[in-house]
């Protein structure tokens, strides 16, 4: 497509033997710009740009008025700016060769050199503006204006843009996830201009052509509403400033062929319209109500009617649940108030509509969408919320295939990288092969890329530096090359190469020795996609790789509700280390990845990428503190990869005894855990005056390694304690255990808690063997956990269950938390457990966590595991889902439930780190 082969080369070598000699005079020095068609603001952005660099490099330049007749052109260069259409480009490049046109696509272009004219060439606005980027690149590496040239490119990618999170690592006062109203003390940085400015020629300059906000509900900081003039939820001087600004930013976006797309989660209403109706801003249970529908179509109308070249990014699941409920909400309160908008501004322009995948069924939703409206486009996460692969597989890539398959275009989401931060990352051959395989398995031409790090504290990274640093700017490798490849992914590696090497050696004024960085990146850039693959809980930001994993997440994983896509799909085939046991002790051959291999690569990658960093230092010349910071993490991957391979090998010795029983294997894990402890003893080091956190989100939805509650928990040297507790536990345990002091654990009875039922009619029963669970069904209890037995379930019909939502009414005088037991089927006709991965109000009531697991055992119905909802003291009110649930008692608040191990030598290993 872009190179024309030596036919073409041939015939422009003879055209170009006939043009005249430039002159050597003053006139070399002297450019004229002549538009060629229409003003347009994204052509006479483009051409400022171009002009621009001209002037830096020493060029006298003179804009032409437009004029019915070509300007002469034989003394003076001359570059005319237009679109392929416009009468006047069509004629000067009818003096090229035939063979030299290939007309662009869309936001393509093309420049051609002929004696003293440029042609500049786009398929439109866009186009015309990416080519005068391309030739000011050019002047400015050539310091000249380059001659015979004949370029025809365009983007790969139909969609290619970043976000920024309009949100906050912490919870407002009084409000829940994602609930941000837009205020300067909210975002001081929202309001700031030249922020702006910088961040959108970033974008430009990578040509990126859309940026996506989120936000819970934006509406009511950005839109007045004549029936719900109370929904607002700022003040009125507030309210100008937000019209302002958010005007200017999506009008200089246009300039630039940005989409601006606003995302919004569904359903969230403001809080003083929740007040004022006395419901929820949010609730995951709640029917679509003609009031809430009401207000949201015509939140959007008033959205699209004020801000007409603003597109719309939606949520459907998380804050709304059922497939059915999807589809009504998005064909009949969202594409309507898009119309509706579009009706007041009498236009047939359809802003763009992308449908996330998150949470609901997109193929029921674009079937029922998209005879309704056309300009649609699907996404769905690449890796999840994590880089774990350029080969993706399995359900999750099947997922992405048929989205892609459903008439619309289909965008890649890298989302959240929650495997990755805080830590730079720079793996240009990574991210190249994850776009191919964006296009090759996915079926997706769409990039929406998050920042590599700091999302929640937008536009900051987590860097310790005064002033803060801009994820823009300490992170500009990683936006570069994902656009880079967006562009064109089928790039040569070897020229590859060579680009990020002359990128890097200028960045740091060392040449050639910019190959050295690009190879830190490139091994380093290996390790936490490998770890989390092989050996994650999850691909979700409830998981913080670089703050390690607790030896009970290794040994016991199903504990902590592994995410099956990351083992299915989220990397090559392989096993997890409790499989490579098990087959190790069976002597059965091992099949793909495997944890040894894992943990041999990442302790290799570690050592290459910190000897390549040291080899380029002694010749940095310019950026040296950066660079520095860029070397400190190159270690500290290094320091997390050791960490890791040690800590595997103890929890394999751990795993091992589970079969031979015999305590030699535990004392020989014990060096290795050691080790592991010194490890991270170094990455705290490295971190403690360097990193103000390792992970943006500090809420309590992070669960591992442990929880983020109250944003604790976020630095390396407050998760040291853990691990040297952890070893601790771990060597008296075993002394313990040689001494014979270690018996089957003591099953202590949970002790009720006082409530009264406001509900009516509530029954109650004994969970004892034999015991009937439901009042319809014969299913009894065949085993109870001991520490259920002084507790008093509910007995509900299983028929009303299914057909509707658990809902139980008490008070207390005392705060309490509710047993709640869910049955693990993934069947319909049960509630889903709590789950983070999706819901992002999955622990608001500290439910997240499986609290016992296989707790009760039944005939005729799957095993049940226990969560727990904890609630105040006062009346209160249980909601579940839809589907099969038991609740299975209330117990006093302070009361802690843990797995208690059957014996010395039973199946759960976790009583060995306790």
């Amino acid at each position: 497509m872009r190179k024309y082969g030596l036919i073409i080369g041939f015939l422009l070598s003879a055209f170009w033997s006939l043009a005249a000699i430039r002159s050597n005079g003053p006139e070399d020095k002297k450019v004229k710009i002549y538009l060629a068609g229409a003003s347009n603001l994204r052509i006479d952005f483009g051409t400022a740009k171009l002009s621009e660099m001209l002037k830096q490099n020493g060029f006298q330049v003179a804009m032409l008025p437009k004029k019915a007749k070509m300007p002469p052109t034989r003394k003076v260069q001359t570059i005319f700016i237009g679109l392929v259409t416009d009468g006047l480009m069509q004629m000067l490049i009818k003096e090229l060769p035939a063979a030299t046109v290939k007309s662009p696509g869309k936001e393509g272009f093309q420049i051609f050199s002929v004696d003293n004219k440029i042609i500049i060439a786009g398929s439109d606005a866009s186009g015309a503006l990416y080519g005068c980027l391309e030739m000011a690149e050019r002047v400015k590496k050539a310091g000249k204006v380059p001659e015979k040239l004949a370029v025809t490119d365009q983007p790969e990618m139909v969609l290619r843009g970043t976000c920024i999170g309009i949100q906050k690592p912490s919870y407002l006062p009084g409000r829940t996830v994602y609930e941000y109203p837009y205020t300067p003390e909210n975002f001081p940085w929202f309001y700031d201009k030249s922020l702006w400015i910088k961040y959108l020629d970033m974008l430009v300059e990578n040509r990126m052509n859309s940026l996506y906000l989120w936000n819970g509900h934006p509406f009511a900081s950005l839109v007045k509403l004549k029936d719900y003039p109370y929904a607002v939820e700022v003040d009125d001087e507030t309210f100008r400033k937000n019209e302002e600004i958010f005007g200017f930013f999506t009008q200089e976006a246009d300039k630039r062929g940005i989409w601006v797309i606003q995302m919004f989660y569904n359903i969230i209403v403001s809080k003083p319209f929740a007040e004022k109706h006395g419901i929820k801003t949010q609730d995951r249970k709640r029917a679509i109500t003609p009031l809430i529908a009401d207000y949201t179509q015509k939140s959007i109308a008033a959205f699209v009617t004020k801000y007409p070249n603003v597109g719309l990014l939606i949520t459907l699941g998380e804050a709304m649940e059922g497939d059915e409920s999807d589809v009504e909400w998005f064909t009949k309160t969202i594409i309507p108030g898009v119309k509706e908008g579009l009706s007041t501004l009498k236009t047939s322009v359809e802003p763009p509509i992308v449908l996330r995948g998150h949470d609901t069924n997109p193929q029921l939703v674009m079937k029922a969408a998209l005879p309704l409206y056309k300009n649609l486009y699907t996404m769905n996460k690449y890796n999840g919320e994590a880089l774990t692969t350029y080969e993706p597989r399995g359900p999750w890539a099947k997922m992405h295939k048929e989205m892609s398959e459903l008439g619309s275009t289909h965008i890649d989401n890298v989302h959240i990288l929650a495997n990755l931060e805080p830590f730079r990352y720079g793996s240009a051959n990574f991210i190249q092969k994850s776009v191919q395989a964006m296009h090759d398995v996915h079926g997706a031409n769409g990039l929406h890329l998050y920042p590599e790090a700091s999302y929640w504290d937008w536009p900051f990274s987590a860097d310790n530096v005064t002033p803060r640093q801009f994820q823009m700017d300490r992170d500009w490798v990683w936006y570069k090359a994902w656009a880079r490849y967006a562009w064109n992914c089928r790039r040569d590696r070897n020229e590859e190469v060579a680009y990020w090497t002359q990128q890097l050696g200028a960045d740091f004024d060392i040449g050639e020795h910019g190959k050295e960085v690009l190879e830190a990146y490139e091994q380093a850039g290996e390790i936490a996609p490998k770890l989390l693959r092989r050996f994650g809980i999850t691909n979700g930001n409830r998981q913080t790789l670089t703050l390690g994993m607790t030896m009970s997440q290794l040994v016991n994983p199903k504990k902590y509700r592994v995410w099956p896509e990351l083992y299915n799909s989220d990397g090559p085939e392989g096993e997890t280390l409790t499989e490579y046991i098990e087959k190790e002790t069976r002597g059965e051959n091992h099949v793909g990845e495997t944890p040894v291999q894992i943990i041999d690569e990442v302790t290799r990658h570690g050592k290459l990428a910190a000897a390549a960093i040291d080899s380029a230092a002694p010749h940095v010349k310019k950026n040296k503190e950066e660079f520095d910071r860029v070397r400190n993490d190159m270690y500290c991957n290094q320091a997390l990869a050791d960490f890791f391979a040690e800590k595997v090998k103890a929890a394999a010795l751990v795993l091992k005894y589970q079969f031979s029983n015999n305590v030699v294997d535990l004392e020989t894990a014990v060096p290795h855990l050691e080790r592991s402890v010194n490890h991270f003893k170094r990455l705290a080091d490295l971190t403690k005056s360097a990193y103000l956190y390792a992970n943006s989100m500090q809420t309590a939805q992070r669960r591992v390694p442990v929880g983020g509650d109250d944003g604790k928990n976020k630095t390396w040297v407050e998760l040291l304690p853990y691990y040297e507790k952890e070893l601790a536990s771990f060597k008296n345990n075993i002394s313990q255990l040689k001494n014979g002091s270690i018996s089957a654990s003591e099953t202590l009875a949970l002790k009720p808690a006082e409530v009264t039922f406001t509900s009516k009619g509530l029954k109650t029963f004994s969970l004892e063997k034999g015991q009937r669970v439901f009042e319809d069904e014969a299913s009894t209890i065949t085993e109870s956990a001991g520490v259920l037995k002084s507790l008093k379930a509910i007995r509900t019909d299983a028929a009303g269950l299914v057909d509707g939502q658990t809902t139980i009414k008490f008070k207390s005088e005392k705060p309490v938390k509710v047993l709640v037991g869910y049955f693990q089927d993934k069947d319909k006709t049960f509630v889903a457990p709590p789950n983070l991965e999706t819901d992002a109000s999955a622990n608001d009531f500290g439910q997240a966590e499986v609290r016992l697991a296989a707790a009760l055992k039944f005939s005729g119905l799957p095993d049940v595991n226990v969560h727990t909802f904890k609630f105040p003291a006062g009346e209160n009110v249980l909601t579940l889902g839809q589907g099969k649930v038991l609740v299975l008692g209330f117990i006093d608040a302070r009361q802690d439930l843990k797995e208690k191990a059957e014996s010395k030598t039973g199946k759960s290993l976790d009583w060995l780190f306790e």
